[in-house]
């Protein structure tokens, strides 16, 4: 219910399969800015109607500032819980999140980055591993948080690592969450790109609340880690040309990718049954 003009609105949320501390999903679309709206949650069985639990909820979105680097809405993974990243559980693995001090000192030489864009052993960074048990093909998928659609378009910005002559892809994907969830690939790139971090800008459109995934395909043998950092998502359109001096950039990978961004906040509502 919108408290401001009162409107209600009733929706049924079918559930087939019930389990003790499962954990459902339902996004609620279409919330205005700012508005406040109460959120009435009503169990309905076979016994009948159980007891109403009742959330006052207001949807805000945080200030972008107009340069990314004075923003603090960039993820650059220094918190354990990788601003809402989530493991994508039906891959084959899992992209692992280290720094310079906690990487493996026995890793495969000739692959992977020294340390994250930073150039500091403290920054972070996420990495796929592509030594044993890892085979070509192998994929590992990193779930951004959802997004709610308030613009109509949106640039995705990263910093990537793919150095070794192993290398596989690294692909970026847009979940758009519909009534299913509808995954597209908007960027990928593939081979050996040099021991240096370069910068990626891709324009998406999506045309509901979305999500973005990053991919990293295992190569064909066991010099193919690549690493991932600093991402960014911001409104409106990419930059046609770097956005100042960035360490480890390589300028030939920016014209070449074009990427950079801010963040947006999507509400979505949990229960547990």
């Amino acid at each position: 219910m919108q408290l401001a003009q009162r409107n209600t609105i009733q929706t049924f949320i079918p559930v087939e399969k019930m389990e003790k501390g499962l954990l459902l999903e339902h996004i609620l679309p279409n919330l205005k800015v700012p508005q406040s709206y109460e959120v009435r949650l009503t169990p309905i069985t076979s016994f009948g109607a159980g007891d109403m639990a009742a959330r006052i909820i207001r949807y805000m979105e945080r200030p972008v500032s107009p340069h990314p680097s004075l923003s603090n809405n960039t993820c650059r993974f220094e918190d354990e819980k990788i601003c809402g990243f989530m493991q994508d559980k039906m891959d084959n693995f899992d992209w692992t999140r280290q720094n310079a001090l906690t990487q493996n000192p026995k890793r495969t030489v000739n692959t992977g980055p020294p340390t994250d864009i930073s150039g500091t052993p403290e920054g972070y960074y996420m990495f796929i591993e592509a030594s044993r048990p890892r085979v070509t093909g192998d994929k590992a998928r990193l779930i951004s948080p959802l997004y709610n659609i308030t613009a109509k378009y949106y640039c995705v910005s990263f910093y990537y690592h793919m150095y070794g002559k192993h290398i596989g892809s690294l692909n970026l994907l847009v979940r758009v969450r519909n009534k299913r969830a509808i995954d597209t690939q908007v960027w990928s790139l593939s081979g050996n790109r040099g021991n240096m971090w370069q910068q990626a800008h891709v324009p998406i459109n999506p045309p509901g609340p979305f999500q973005i995934i990053f991919e990293g395909v295992r190569g064909t043998s066991y010099e193919g880690d690549i690493a991932i950092d600093d991402v960014t998502l911001k409104k409106g359109d990419c930059p046609r040309k770097p956005i100042g001096p960035n360490k480890g950039e390589s300028t030939h990978a920016s014209e070449e990718n074009m990427l950079v961004g801010a963040h947006t906040r999507m509400l979505v509502l949990q229960t547990c049954s």
